[in-house]
């Protein structure tokens, strides 16, 4: 046993979990709690961010990029609802997060004092675990135990600290129990489960492979699988790169961030077998589709469809089972016009890059971004318009990662997953991509990065409206009211700040900021980045539904859609599939 402040002890717990950065604000509720992580600052960096909804976003990046529990804190009252935004994030991601939470004195709890509350009530929705301590003694304790709960059921866990316990000092010893979080499900399936599996794959026309983050880590698997049963494979927005984006047989995603592949592969589907996801878009498949569902999560079976076969069990498990069976299916008159199909989707992509004559397209951006990223670079993304282009162009094909707010859709995720991002890989390249308008919503942390020297691109696509909501306007044939944004300096704030800013509004002005960009980063530069590109304001290619089969739709509705989008060089898969 050694004495030393309850506060200290805390510190070391978190460090028995291998966290080695904090985010929060300090305040007189949580003052004794942080002098805690002073006694520990040769081990646990606390990061002053500028708002708490900030450091709770970073904390729930953290784990997603990792893996491993992302912490953050705040004090009682205001600093302790700043949180929510990050916390609700993490909850509806599955990710493991803890926030530590101030509260007033015990002397002074239950009098109306200022900023007291009772807060435990607050936490119940978002949280896998809420408690409040009621001593000094108890902290490591439950800060321990807060910290399981979040990693046994992936969320967010909040342990309410008085600020006077965490000042007392205490006899602490470190717990012996390890620190297990890293869940290995074991799955043994039945042989007559694979084999109707198998034999549904022999019997389909069109057989797809739909992949969630239930996968990642069995990336190798996937491909394998895909290349063995000639599957086409879509992914799920969360998953993107669980495949390869580069892959001839990888769709992209459905859905309105999703492809022309991935709408029309999915629509044309007989089979699809959904693995390691709840997707949603899984309920607007055509009637009469047979769907094969494989989750660890048994609450999470037949949730979005009524499944033809329901098989509990671990993804990648569930992958090599089908590897080790002798049965090989040859490529596919279906396959190859999928891969024509994503051909020709690419190419489009790629010509849109390319006209600047109206203004600098979005898809120039993400080219530029794609041909200056490392094959190891991680990319965050904010919500909205920028999250389209994002997942449709940027490369996820190597070691690269990727971070979004996916089931919360937050803006504002952007930037905090930029320094989660470069804290947790202090020797990758990081950059963030985010509208205008989710930029503006967190951009003072900026300052964070100035001042702990995190150099992230972070690019901001400027159209001066929130685009995504620009689309549900026009398609509800509502006034676009509400919508507009008042532009800015971006790059010019960005160097009142303390970072470096660089305006782009061409593919020439483009090309050479993120060639100066990769001189700085080669010269080992500090100091974070702003590109403020100023984009058309475009809307971009709606997904989730496309009108372009001649054998569905009349074709005044196709040259109206193909208008709309300006979509050219691509032929419905229908019509590939007839030349094949």
């Amino acid at each position: 046993m050694t004495k030393m402040k309850a506060g200290q002890a805390l510190a070391k717990v978190l460090e028995s979990w291998q966290v080695d950065h904090i985010y929060g604000i300090t305040a007189d509720s949580i003052n004794n709690t942080v002098d805690g992580l002073y006694q520990e600052k040769d081990k646990i960096k606390y990061i002053q961010v500028r708002h708490e909804e900030v450091g709770a976003l970073a904390a729930s990046a953290d784990a997603k990029l990792t893996g491993k529990i992302g912490v953050s804190f705040g004090s009682a009252g205001p600093g302790a609802t700043h949180l929510f935004n990050g916390l609700y994030d993490a909850k509806m991601d599955h990710a493991p997060v803890l926030a530590i939470v101030g509260q007033s004195a015990t002397g002074v709890m239950n009098t109306s004092f200022f900023q007291e509350m009772n807060q435990d009530p607050m936490f119940v929705d978002v949280s896998v675990f809420h408690e409040q301590v009621v001593s000094a003694q108890q902290i490591p304790y439950v800060v321990d135990q807060a910290i399981r709960a979040a990693y046994a059921h992936k969320g967010p866990a909040v342990v309410i600290i008085p600020d006077d316990l965490s000042g007392q000092d205490i006899d602490f010893a470190e717990f012996k129990t390890a620190p297990i979080y890293k869940e290995q499900m074991q799955t043994k399936f039945d042989e007559a489960t694979i084999d109707k599996v198998v034999a549904a794959i022999q019997n389909a026309k069109h057989p797809i492979m739909w992949a969630g983050v239930g996968l990642k880590g069995a990336t190798k698997e996937l491909v394998a699988v895909s290349e063995k049963y000639s599957l086409p494979v879509l992914s799920t927005v969360p998953a993107t790169g669980v495949m390869p984006t580069d892959h001839p047989n990888f769709m992209g995603s459905r859905g309105r961030l999703g492809t022309k592949p991935g709408f029309e592969t999915s629509q044309m589907a007989d089979l699809v077998i959904s693995v390691g996801t709840n997707y949603p878009f899984l309920r607007f498949l055509p009637d009469g589709v047979k769907v094969i569902q494989v989750n660890n999560n048994a609450a999470d079976i037949g949730k979005q469809r009524d499944v033809d076969l329901a098989i509990l069990g671990d993804g990648k498990g569930f992958l090599e089972e089908l590897l080790n069976r002798k049965v090989t299916i040859a490529p596919t008159k279906f396959l190859k016009a999928a891969r024509l199909d994503k051909q020709n989707w690419d190419k489009w992509l790629d010509t849109l890059a390319d006209d600047d004559s109206e203004g600098l397209p979005a898809e120039a951006v993400m080219r530029t971004i794609k041909q200056h990223a490392d094959d190891n670079a991680i990319f965050g993304a904010d919500v909205g318009n920028n999250t389209e282009w994002a997942v449709r162009q940027l490369p996820l094909n190597k070691n690269q990662k990727f971070t979004l707010s996916s089931w919360f859709a937050t803006m504002g995720y952007g930037l905090p997953s930029g320094l989660a991002g470069k804290l947790s890989f202090p020797d990758r390249q990081v950059f963030t991509i985010s509208g205008d308008g989710g930029y503006a919503m967190v951009m003072q942390d900026l300052l964070t990065e100035v001042k702990y020297q995190v150099p992230v691109v972070n690019v901001v696509l400027e159209n001066k409206v929130f685009g995504f909501i620009q689309h549900e306007k026009l398609a509800a044939k509502q006034a676009p009211y509400g919508i507009d944004l008042q532009g800015a300096n971006w790059a010019g704030i960005a160097e009142n700040m303390g970072a470096i800013g660089f305006t782009v509004t061409d593919q020439k002005s483009l090309s050479e900021a993120f060639d100066k960009i990769d001189e700085l980063q080669k010269s080992g530069n500090t100091r974070p980045i702003v590109v403020d590109a100023k984009i058309k304001n475009v809307d971009p290619v709606d997904t989730s539904f496309m009108p372009l089969d001649p054998d569905q739709f009349d074709q005044a509705t196709i040259d109206r859609f193909k208008k709309t989008y300006n979509i050219f060089g691509q032929p419905a898969l229908s019509e590939i599939l007839k030349d094949m």
